[in-house]
């Protein structure tokens, strides 16, 4: 016993085949035939004082045993002690926002409109913001790639009312606002109110409604209240409207005036899907299209449209937005004076407003309380694209509104935001 002291087993490793003592606690439940003594000394493999009794214990007849030995079973391998660490991580929230934050329903509502709409992340993305903006959106494509699936699925998710308008050639505006209807019973007028008192409202292929009928829908979308006989009446909040345009056709429509395009908060061009999104399509909607749950109710998404109102946004990150608009005026003086032919008409005042207020719906849905100019970048394109007014020239050379929203992005310098510019939430807006 003299040359028995072997040098305990490493804490981290009671697995290690190198030393004897570590085979002992390999197979308590079965142990080999051994002396009485050796196996009273094998102490059970969750006792932290094992190593002790495993040193003064003779050594078995381990010389013969590793070659052939049966696998032990999974219950009787040893067990490392029990992770304090783990028990206590839960308690540490992984995520960067506590569960009540208005971030954590917004990517529930994506997801669920992404469980029904394939691809489109950045239309969806976009719907979204001007419906906490409280801003309405045009949207431009070819028929079938799910324009009215997403706001329809939408407006489930959000629990709104959700109304459809086909626009056509001989539409008279009582269809959409209403009109009163006499009634003999009574011999007194009734309002009847028209489809559009919805919180959702789908204007499909608005360009084909003569420009009576454009009139009375933008005005609705401008005042939120319609007048019918006199009477005024409000309409419900929230109020989105999504107007389409198909580009591919240009007999009978009624193009939308420049006027009137200003008053959408964005204009999303929505292209065909990826071949791999367009299998998914198949293969997803083929037999047994998937349903969107309800995530949101209308109480809380108010609530969202509020605290995007106070979402703090820096006196530079105002500048750059306003120099933005103020480049497509101008386009000399922040440098860009290849473009100064192309553009006839700039964009109007509401440019900047509107860069503000989607880039501050554009936060509150990446979980933050401030704006960065990462925001007012991503969301230029949509917001000033239609806008401008381009030359002839322009539209000779195959320049399209995109392009130069391109160049003027890429020419504008954005400010770079510190985190002592924001004092007042104390989170670091650095990019």
């Amino acid at each position: 016993m003299a040359s028995e002291p072997l040098p305990p087993p490493p804490a981290n490793d009671p697995t290690d085949a190198s030393t004897p003592a570590a085979k002992i606690p390999a197979k308590p439940s079965t142990p080999p035939p051994s002396p009485p003594a050796a196996a009273a000394a094998i102490p059970p493999p969750a006792a932290p004082s094992s190593d002790a009794k495993l040193s003064t214990a003779p050594a078995p007849p381990a010389a013969a045993k590793p070659s052939t030995p049966p696998p032990p079973p999974p219950s009787a391998l040893p067990q490392p002690p029990p992770p304090v660490e783990r028990t206590q991580s839960p308690a540490t929230p992984v995520a960067v926002v506590p569960q009540s934050a208005p971030s954590t329903p917004l990517e529930s509502a994506l997801f669920e409109v992404k469980r029904v709409v394939v691809g489109q992340g950045r239309m969806l993305e976009r719907i979204l913001v001007c419906l906490i903006a409280e801003g309405h959106c045009l949207l431009e494509g070819v028929p079938g790639i799910a324009k009215t699936l997403s706001v329809e699925t939408l407006s489930k998710v959000v629990g709104g009312s959700f109304v459809r308008l086909q626009f056509t050639p001989d539409m008279l505006p009582a269809d959409i606002v209403g009109t009163r209807i006499w009634r003999a019973s009574t011999e007194t007028f009734d309002i009847e109110l028209g489809p559009i008192v919805a919180n959702m409202v789908l204007a499909d292929e608005i360009n084909r409604a003569p420009a009576k009928v454009q009139s009375a829908l933008l005005e609705a979308m401008a005042e939120r209240q319609i007048s019918i006989g006199g009477e005024t009446f409000k309409l419900p909040r929230p109020f989105l409207v999504l107007a389409t345009q198909n580009p591919i056709e240009s007999e009978g429509v009624y193009p939308l005036p420049e006027a009137q395009r200003d008053r959408f908060l964005m204009k999303i061009v929505i292209d065909y899907p990826t071949p791999a999104e367009e299998v998914e399509i198949v293969q997803r909607m083929g037999v047994r299209p998937p349903v969107a749950n309800q995530v949101l109710d209308l109480d809380d998404l108010l609530v969202l449209q509020e605290h995007a109102r106070n979402v703090y946004v820096d006196r530079n990150v105002v500048d750059y937005a306003v120099s933005l608009t103020l480049a497509t005026r101008d386009p000399s003086a922040y440098g860009l004076g290849d473009l100064a032919p192309m553009i006839s008409y700039g964009a109007s005042p509401r440019a900047s407003l509107g860069l503000v207020a989607a880039a501050r719906a554009l936060a509150v849905i990446r979980n933050r309380n401030y704006v960065l100019p990462q925001d007012i970048f991503d969301v230029a394109p949509e917001v000033m694209r239609h806008r401008l007014v381009l030359s002839y020239e322009a539209l000779a050379r195959d320049i399209t509104a995109d392009h130069v929203v391109a160049g003027i992005l890429a020419t504008v310098p954005a400010p770079r935001v510190a985190p002592s510019q924001e004092p007042t939430y104390g989170s670091s807006a650095a990019g």
